[in-house]
């Protein structure tokens, strides 16, 4: 596991866009975080790291937005009003497995609320406190490629 430290909300957008950059089609990012942990503004910046302009924002009463017009599709879920019954009758496999969709980089918020994963993943959990800031914990799963990504967020 990776622990970052971020300062502030454009840490976490920056960190987001070297996600954007960095990760190849096909790839999932689950992210969990209270209410005001950042999950929204890092996937603005993985958007951002895709080159996507449109204003990306949480697909809280939508479930799903998909957007398009970067180097890679980006799909962004939010689960947080949804039991995990309703969640798997989303077929969110059509979407990591490429079957329905272009591969692109799928991230899901509220991710806990999941029934099943997929095989591969970026787990990142957020948290942020007034005394401590924000931190990411980042843990590749299930073989997960992380390495380029790590050198990335080290240097």
């Amino acid at each position: 596991m990776t622990k970052i430290l971020l300062a502030d909300a454009g840490a976490m957008r920056s960190l987001g866009v070297i996600l954007g950059q960095s990760l190849s089609a096909g790839s999932v990012v689950l992210l969990e975080g209270e209410l005001g942990s950042g999950k929204t503004t890092l996937v603005q910046g993985i958007g951002e790291g895709l080159g996507i302009t449109e204003s990306i924002v949480s697909p809280t009463f939508t479930l799903i937005n998909e957007y398009s017009e970067g180097h890679l599709p980006l799909y962004h879920l939010d689960l947080y009003r949804l039991e995990p019954k309703e969640v798997a009758a989303l077929n969110l496999e059509s979407y990591w497995e490429g079957i329905d969709f272009p591969s692109g980089i799928m991230a899901i918020e509220w991710a806990e609320r999941l029934p099943y994963e997929p095989p591969s993943y970026l787990y990142i959990r957020l948290t942020y406190s007034a005394n401590n800031g924000r931190q990411a914990n980042l843990d590749p799963v299930g073989g997960f490629d992380f390495s380029n990504l790590e050198k990335r967020l080290l240097s």
